[in-house]
C-alpha cells in the first residue's frame, strides 16, 4: 500500500540528499510556506521548518525524545547525557555543569584558550598563507578539550582521527555499514584511551580538571567509569565540532562582507555580535532529531509513534516570521537571542559559552597576528552539509 504521506507533501517528496547537502536553506524556504512540517522520503523523516514549530518541539520532552536505538547518536555513542531524558539526563549533566558556566570559563579557561591559540597561530604567522582548518580551526578545540579534561596534548592526533570517524557516523542517516563500523571502532578506541587516565586521576590528588572532578564526585549518584567515558566522548565531540565550524563559517561569511571584516579586524568588541549572527546564518549544527513516542497531531499533521522528526535549527534561524531578511548578515539584530543555533529546552547545548569564547579568542588572535588577513576564495570551499555544516577547506593569505 502506498504511503499516504507521499501525496500530502508533494514538495518534500521532490527533495534530494544532494540538494540538502549543497543548499539546505533554499530547500527549506521552498517548503516552509506550505509544508512547515514536511515529509522527506529521501531521509525517511518529517522535517520541522518554522521557528515556532522547532522551538515548541525542542521544549517537548514528553512526546518527543532524543534516545532510540536506531538513531545515529545512540548507535555510535550509546547512552549519555544527549541520548536520554529527564532525571537521568540531569544526573549525567550535573557533574559537568560547573566547568561550562560562563564565570568558570572566564576565570579558568579563557587564559588557557588564548595561550593555545597564540601558540598555534605563531607556527604559521611568518608564512603568508595557511589552510586554516587543518592548521588551526580543527586543532584549537581539540587542545582545549584535552586541557579541560586534564589530558596530555600528545592525545591530539588520536582524538583528531577518531573525531573524523565520529562525525561521519553521526551524519550516517542511512547506516552505511562501513561508516558505522568505523565510528564504533573509534568509540572503542576512545574508551580504551580514556580509562587509564580515569584510573590515574583516581589515584591522584584533585587537580581541578574536569576528569578529576568527575572521578572525585562524592555524591551517591556519581558517574561510573563507563558513564564518565561515554559523556566525555560526547562533550569532546560537541566541543570540537561546533568550535571548528564556527571559526571557519564566520571567516567565510566575513570574506563576503568586507565592511564587517574590517570592523572585526579593528575592534574585537564587535566579535560577539558577529559570531552570534554567524551562528544564526550558518549554524555548525543544522538539526536535532527526535523520536515520536505516542501518536500526536502537530499543526494538522498526524505523527505516529515511532516516526522521526528532524527539528531543523537552521530553518528556524532562517524563518522570516522571526528574523527580518534572514538571508542577510546583520550583526546586532535586536532579537538575535531568539536563534536556535544551540537548540533549546532540556537539551540546550552544555558547551555554548565555551564555543563562543573559543571562537572569539581565535578570531582575535588571527586578526592580531596576521596583518591584512583575507580568505582566498579560490583556494577555499564553501560550507556544505545538512547535518554539520562548514567549509572542508579554508585558506587565508596576509
Amino acid at each position: 500500500m502506498q504511503d499516504q504521506r507521499l501525496s500530502q507533501f508533494p514538495l518534500g517528496c521532490a527533495v534530494s540528499l544532494a540538494e540538502l547537502d549543497a543548499d539546505p536553506y533554499a530547500v527549506y524556504a521552498r517548503l516552509r510556506p506550505t509544508e512547515p512540517m514536511s515529509w522527506l522520503p529521501a531521509t525517511g523523516m518529517y522535517y520541522a521548518l518554522t521557528h515556532d514549530l522547532v522551538q515548541r518541539l525542542l521544549l517537548d520532552d514528553v512526546n518527543f525524545v532524543v534516545g532510540w536505538e536506531t538513531s545515529t547518536v545512540y548507535d555510535t555513542f550509546g547512552i549519555h547525557m544527549m541520548s536520554c531524558e529527564g532525571a537521568e539526563a540531569h544526573r549525567l549533566k550535573r557533574p559537568h555543569r560547573q566547568a561550562f558556566l560562563l564565570a568558570s570559563i572566564r576565570q579558568d579557561l579563557e587564559p588557557m584558550i588564548e595561550t593555545i591559540a597564540q601558540n598555534l597561530a605563531a607556527q604559521f604567522a611568518d608564512d603568508g598563507q595557511v589552510e586554516l582548518r587543518a592548521s588551526f580551526a580543527s586543532r584549537l578545540p581539540i587542545l582545549v578539550m584535552l586541557c579541560l579534561f586534564g589530558l596530555p596534548e600528545t592525545g591530539e592526533a588520536q582524538l583528531r582521527s577518531w573525531y573524523d570517524d565520529f562525525e561521519a557516523a553521526l551524519a550516517n542517516e542511512h547506516f552505511d555499514p562501513v561508516i558505522r563500523a568505523r565510528g564504533q571502532q573509534a568509540v572503542t578506541a576512545f574508551h580504551a584511551y580514556l580509562q587509564p587516565a580515569i584510573d590515574a586521576a583516581r589515584q591522584s590528588a584533585p587537580d581541578g580538571s574536569l576528569l578529576s572532578t568527575l572521578v572525585d564526585d562524592p555524591r551517591n549518584d556519581a558517574l561510573t567509569d563507563e558513564e564518565i567515558r561515554r559523556n566525555a566522548l560526547i562533550v569532546m565531540f560537541g566541543g570540537i565540532s561546533t568550535v571548528e565550524a564556527l571559526i571557519l563559517n564566520t571567516l567565510w561569511i566575513l570574506a563576503h562582507q568586507p565592511g564587517w571584516l574590517e570592523t572585526a579586524r579593528t575592534d574585537s568588541a564587535h566579535l560577539p555580535a558577529i559570531l552570534e549572527e554567524s551562528i544564526r546564518l550558518i549554524g555548525p549544527v543544522q538539526s536535532a532529531m527526535r523520536l515520536v513516542i505516542r501518536d500526536i497531531e502537530v499543526d494538522g499533521v498526524r505523527l505516529r509513534e515511532g516516526d522521526i522528526v528532524n527539528l531543523i535549527l537552521s530553518a528556524a534561524n532562517h524563518d522570516p516570521a522571526m528574523f527580518e531578511a534572514p538571508g542577510e548578515f546583520r550583526p546586532g539584530r535586536a532579537n538575535i537571542s531568539r536563534h536556535l543555533g544551540f537548540a533549546a529546552g532540556p537539551h540546550l547545548c552544555l558547551g555554548m559559552h565555551l564555543a563562543r569564547a573559543e571562537a572569539a579568542i581565535a578570531l582575535s588572535v588571527l586578526f592580531n597576528l596576521l596583518p591584512g588577513m583575507q580568505v582566498d576564495l579560490q583556494q577555499s570551499s564553501p560550507p556544505r552539509g545538512a547535518v554539520f555544516r562548514q567549509p572542508a577547506r579554508l585558506t587565508l593569505r596576509w
